[in-house]
């Protein structure tokens, strides 16, 4: 017998018919009989009969002993042999990949993110050293460490009355250097939470965990608060630019989960033209949301707002959408550069720090970043609150721009070129235009009316910028603008900015 040979037991299924097999006999009616002297040792085995006591070639092991799981050679337990496991199975089952910590202490990762960005920024400059070996190299970007802190008295508003105090805004003329593509960031992409549709509190129970306040200490000694929702699974944080506007040139970020745990956070990016600002927590213990589409949201469904109003952290309220691609211009009296948003707008009730929480259909998705509210033309400090008019990022705008702030640090916005008269109403009247920008090349020219793009009624400036931003640099629009009281119309292709 080989080594590699396995020791046989008769097979009564391919034994010889006509082999003889011993059958136990009936018992009988008679006296019982003497019992039978024990068959020999080596006699035959058989599948209707037990075999007795002993028989067979292979003794019993010693218990306790690994003698049973190994291949014996030559009938012999002491020859040893290969694992019989292993011969019988395989290859063992394969390992997962050696974890090496990057400090003393480094939990084991769960669960690795399908998407990486190019470059991981720097973390604060007071996290432990050996933490800050984890990060790649980037050149140097001044003041993009910040903190959050409390935003009471800082209110942004709708803008009210055409023409505020700017006189001219300029739309570009897109000279700024173009971002390179890099392959869009999942975010959005939580689970789906699965409530039972249209009851608040399901809402809420699934989205709470989700939502974060922010606390903001700029280095003018100024303060903020306001809100913000996770986006994925590396704890990007999603929220309003004015937001974190004061910590964007030094200061600190902290954020509060709703767990009432405290972290400090970086500033990722952020993009004034969209009010919009990324900040990440690493190591976040926080489920990411899942974003739902704006574009099919219809006016009068169920919507809930959740964030932190005047501090009050995970306040939920509820009302319906109201109306949709809403022009909003956002902005304070701080010198802050104006927003532009073609908002979803909604009765559920918004107060000052609820910007940049999110904005939830009733089956617990994202459809926007609450932003702005109206204000009584006239009410002083210390009145602003809701009247039941809040307005909301959409969440397809606010995606792409997510994406682009963790791809690259910045976000991009398309243009046309030329400056608008932000007193004329009545149109979009062209106050200058850039040279070799896309408005130069159709033919615009200063005293030009632009009335509508694609067919949508343009009556103001701010209308007119809200329209463009609604875009992708690098689509084409029709625009048709009025010249000496004739109407005519031009395609061209949208520049960017950078912004």
């Amino acid at each position: 017998m080989s080594d590699d040979a396995e020791p046989t037991v008769p097979n009564p299924a391919t034994a010889d018919p006509t082999a003889a097999t011993p059958i136990t006999p009936e018992p009988s009616a008679g006296p019982p009989a003497a019992a039978p002297a024990p068959p020999p040792l080596q006699s035959p085995l058989s599948a209707l009969t037990p075999p007795p006591l002993g028989a067979g070639a292979m003794p019993l092991r010693t218990p306790g002993s690994d003698a049973a799981y190994r291949q014996t050679n030559g009938g012999g337990p002491t020859n040893g042999g290969r694992s019989t496991t292993q011969r019988s199975f395989g290859q063992p089952e394969p390992q997962e990949p050696r974890f090496t910590p990057l400090y003393p202490g480094q939990a084991w990762p769960t669960e690795q993110p399908q998407y990486r960005p190019t470059y991981i920024p720097p973390p604060p400059a007071d996290w432990h050293a050996q933490q800050a070996r984890s990060y790649s190299s980037e050149p140097p970007k001044v003041n993009r460490i910040v903190t959050i802190a409390a935003l009471v008295a800082v209110i942004i508003g709708v803008i009210a009355g055409a023409g505020a105090a700017t006189v001219v805004v300029a739309l570009g003329g897109g000279s700024n250097a173009p971002i390179a593509d890099q392959p869009n960031p999942p975010v959005g992409t939580g689970a789906d939470p699965k409530i039972r549709t249209g009851s608040v509190s399901a809402v809420a129970a699934a989205l709470l965990p989700s939502v974060v306040q922010l606390k903001v200490d700029g280095s003018d000694n100024s303060e903020a608060t306001g809100s913000g929702f996770v986006i994925d699974n590396v704890g990007h944080i999603l929220t309003n630019n004015h937001v974190v506007a004061a910590a964007a040139t030094g200061g600190s970020i902290q954020v509060v989960t709703n767990g009432n745990k405290t972290a400090t956070a970086r500033l990722v990016g952020r993009s004034p033209a969209y009010d919009l600002a990324v900040v990440q927590v690493v190591g976040l213990d926080a489920p990411s949301v899942q974003f739902g589409r704006s574009d099919q949201a219809v006016v009068g469904q169920d919507v809930v707002a959740i964030g932190s109003p005047l501090g009050l952290a995970g306040t939920v309220t509820s009302g319906i959408i109201s109306a949709k691609n809403r022009p909003v211009t956002t902005g304070d009296d701080t010198g802050q550069a104006s927003s532009y948003i073609s908002a979803l707008q909604t009765d559920a009730a918004i107060n000052p720090g609820n910007s940049g929480g999110p904005l939830v259909d009733m089956d617990a998705h994202v459809i926007g970043v609450n932003s702005a509210i109206a204000t009584v033309p006239g009410a002083g400090e210390g009145q602003s609150g809701s009247i039941g008019l809040g307005f909301a990022i959409p969440i397809d705008q606010a995606r792409r721009t997510a994406q682009q702030l963790i791809a690259n640090g910045k976000a991009s916005y398309p243009v046309i070129g030329a400056s608008v008269d932000m007193s004329f109403e009545g149109g979009g009247r062209v106050s200058a235009v850039t040279a070799n920008s896309p408005a130069a090349r159709a033919g615009l020219r200063v005293g030009d009316v632009i009335t509508s793009i694609n067919n949508e009624p343009v009556d103001s400036a701010e209308v007119l910028i809200v329209a463009i931003r609604t875009h992708q640099p690098g689509e084409a629009v029709r625009i048709t603008y009025e010249r000496g009281g004739r109407a005519r119309t031009v395609t061209l292709t949208l520049a960017q900015q950078i912004g």
